[in-house]
């Protein structure tokens, strides 16, 4: 995820705060998250373990079948991959509700890639072991935790290894468990554990659309057919007319031209030519009026270019070009409310493990339900990560039964110990 800072958070509700507290002295609580600092090396080896299987968009189900694996030794139920290849576990509660408890399989990297997790003192490396291998594990360790002592609970704990949530998987994943999935009506709050950190506290969904534009053309011989229109061409211009749209400050709003492909060779003039575009902004109105700029960028450069070729060649008439644009990615917008229990509970445990945490605006599976107006929020899973989304990605654990004591506390605190 790729956070930008919004406010510090305010002191917590003094009752809210005494809850916490009381909660934190539990001795099967403090118990436990005295535990988690026994149990690092075995969640260095889960996360090595995990991050040396390979999980590229749409080939997740190798590293999900792990992962349900991982879920039956912890003691969860109804273990299963659903129909878009999310992997699920109930540890189950008093009440029909659900906590939901996610972290995504995916990676960023394609099929192929060299995934050799390894460690050097207190730092694990490998392309993936941060993002999100550190989310997965954090994950597995709380499943973990609840099964060594035996937390009993209202609220069911629904844990969710989903897939999807890199580039274009569009939230694939969490599209289905909150729109198709037998639980969609029963998780009352989401808690996303995503890279590494503890001092973040994603409550603002930041929205984008993501668009793949083709432009064809009849192509040729760079001599002998010298004049007809350039798809290549005429991607470049709209390249250079789409990036002199004005771009609002507040709200917040970008672009990037990620992508670019076409062409066979240097003396063949090419028939297709194609881009990829991601538009972001913190409103929907921004976001629609850049795709609206960028269908008209591409919808003059191409009438330009078709005009040229036909007075290049003496009205001498080229089938002209053509463009196609497709939107391949589309993650809502949206806001948790100031008031939200799930936050107020959120700032509340900082308080309690003086643990400092800012509230901050990102892309994470948690825009799913918080479009549709849930109580959802991303944390990290702790220790300290760096080269996220490269072959140098790296994370150390130094620091990371803070994160879990801190996700620990808020899942049983929305999901009421006994």
């Amino acid at each position: 995820m790729s956070p930008s800072p919004r406010t510090s958070p305010a002191e917590s509700a003094p009752s809210l705060q005494e809850e916490i507290s009381a909660l934190a002295s539990v001795p099967d609580v403090r118990d436990a998250m005295e535990w988690f600092s026994r149990k690092e090396t075995q969640f260095t080896r889960w996360q090595l373990d995990l991050a040396r299987i390979p999980a590229p968009p749409f080939g997740e189900a190798a590293r999900a079948e792990w992962v349900a694996e991982k879920f039956e030794s912890l003691g969860l139920k109804r273990v299963h991959l659903d129909v878009v290849g999310n992997v699920l576990g109930l540890r189950n509660g008093a009440k029909d509700s659900a906590i939901s408890i996610s972290a995504h399989l995916d990676t960023v990297f394609p099929a192929g890639t060299v995934v050799n997790g390894r460690q050097q003192g207190p730092r694990l490396y490998g392309p993936g072991i941060s993002d999100n291998a550190a989310g997965v594990t954090a994950m597995l360790a709380i499943a973990a935790a609840c099964k060594e002592f035996g937390f009993s609970l209202d609220s069911s704990l629904l844990f969710i290894g989903n897939v999807g949530e890199e580039g274009e998987g569009d939230l694939r994943g969490m599209r289905y468990v909150f729109f198709d999935s037998e639980y969609k009506d029963a998780i009352k709050a989401s808690l996303v554990i995503d890279g590494a950190g503890s001092d973040t506290i994603v409550a603002e969904a930041l929205g984008s659309r993501r668009f793949e534009i083709i432009i064809r053309g009849p192509g040729g011989h760079s001599w002998s057919d010298f004049g007809a229109p350039n798809p290549i061409v005429a991607l470049a211009h709209s390249i250079h007319l789409f990036s002199q749209t004005r771009v609002s400050t507040s709200p917040k709003t970008t672009f990037n031209v990620g992508v670019i492909e076409g062409g066979t060779s240097v003396n063949s003039i090419p028939e297709s030519a194609k881009m990829r575009v991601d538009i972001r902004s913190t409103s929907a109105m921004e976001i629609e009026r850049l795709e609206l700029e960028l269908r008209r960028a591409v919808e003059q450069a191409v009438e330009q270019e078709n005009a040229r070729s036909q007075r290049g060649n003496g009205g001498n008439r080229h089938s002209g070009l053509r463009s196609e644009i497709r939107a391949i990615g589309n993650r809502p917008a949206g806001e948790l409310a100031t008031n939200a229990r799930i936050l107020q509970v959120a700032r509340a445990v900082d308080a309690q493990l003086h643990n400092s945490a800012h509230v901050q605006r990102a892309s994470t599976d948690a825009n799913v339900p918080l479009s549709l107006g849930r109580e959802a929020i991303a944390i990290g899973a702790g220790g300290l990560g760096g080269g996220a989304h490269t072959l140098q990605e790296w994370f150390d654990v130094t620091g990371r039964e803070i994160a879990l004591r801190r996700i620990l506390l808020i899942v049983l605190a929305l999901a009421g110990l006994h």
